[in-house]
């Protein structure tokens, strides 16, 4: 199989994301990005265009929603991707690649929860609602807010509301039958926060069929669009290291240790840059 080089351009978008404020980030556009370097042969503007119609249409729909009406505005956005444009979880081949790749989530209108996610955030905030993402354990899921209030949903499972049984039964499916809701489970996601989630499973199930070098390129997408994240400099040492490649190993550690305070994790991480330098090349 003939490899398509990665797309310079969207390399660049991504370092160009990499400086926003997260505020200023177009989180669908950035998954786009993401997808362009990962499958540089897909139609990534047939995806955009397509992320224009989906805006467009939620607006129209959304006239004449009361102010702070959450259960009619998670009803719209289900219209919307769900019943006219046939976006559902793929519970069929959940591990796909593809199922994290926005461009081909849009093509085959299936995805993993935090990837169609990035649908509902657009389309919500196209229309000026609030919304975020959730950082569940073990399933990505949205709220929408307004008027002090906030409904969750389950994007997966097209926009079921979930309520606090529904949401502990969840995380006990997760992390077992005694697990309790606790403060924070329900915190506001950034939008850097999505896309590195995204990209995750991208990373993980990469690492979990052997590719290394794949994991390593995915952890260097994250980096662009997130240089300031610690650990993803770690991690990218770690597999730089994996395959040998001890120079780029050590510029990814320094990366690391330059964003440490002095304390135990630092001196560990020069112990290890020492270790490395002092090996025979």
């Amino acid at each position: 199989m003939t490899l398509l080089p990665r797309d310079p351009s969207a390399h660049a978008a991504l370092d160009a994301i990499g400086q926003l404020p997260d505020g200023e980030i177009d989180i669908a556009v950035a998954a786009l990005q993401l997808a362009r370097v990962d499958a540089p042969g897909a139609d990534w503007q047939a995806a955009r265009q397509h992320l224009s119609v989906l805006a467009r249409e939620a607006v129209v729909l959304a006239r004449g929603v009361p102010a702070g009406d959450l259960p009619t505005r998670a009803r719209v956005l289900a219209l919307l991707i769900s019943a006219r444009h046939g976006y559902a979880g793929d519970t069929e081949d959940y591990d796909n690649l593809s199922n994290a790749n926005l461009i081909h989530v849009i093509a085959r209108r299936r995805g993993l929860p935090v990837a169609l996610g990035i649908i509902w955030l657009h389309a919500a905030r196209a229309v000026g609602w609030a919304a975020h993402g959730v950082d569940f354990p073990g399933h990505f899921l949205l709220a929408l807010e307004g008027d002090g209030g906030k409904i969750v949903l389950d994007v997966f499972a097209g926009g079921t509301p979930l309520d606090t049984g529904a949401l502990r039964r969840l995380l006990r499916s997760v992390e077992g039958d005694q697990a309790e809701l606790r403060p924070g489970l329900l915190a506001p996601m950034s939008s850097r926060a999505v896309l590195l989630r995204l990209q995750a499973n991208i990373k993980r199930r990469r690492l979990d069929g052997g590719d290394v070098a794949g994991a390593l390129a995915c952890t260097e997408d994250m980096l662009r669009i997130a240089p300031n994240r610690a650990m993803l400099w770690r991690e990218a040492g770690q597999l730089n290291q994996r395959l040998d490649r001890i120079g780029a190993a050590l510029r990814c550690y320094e990366a690391l240790l330059a964003s440490l305070p002095l304390g135990e994790t630092a001196a560990r991480t020069q112990a290890l840059i020492d270790a490395l330098r002092a090996r025979p090349h």
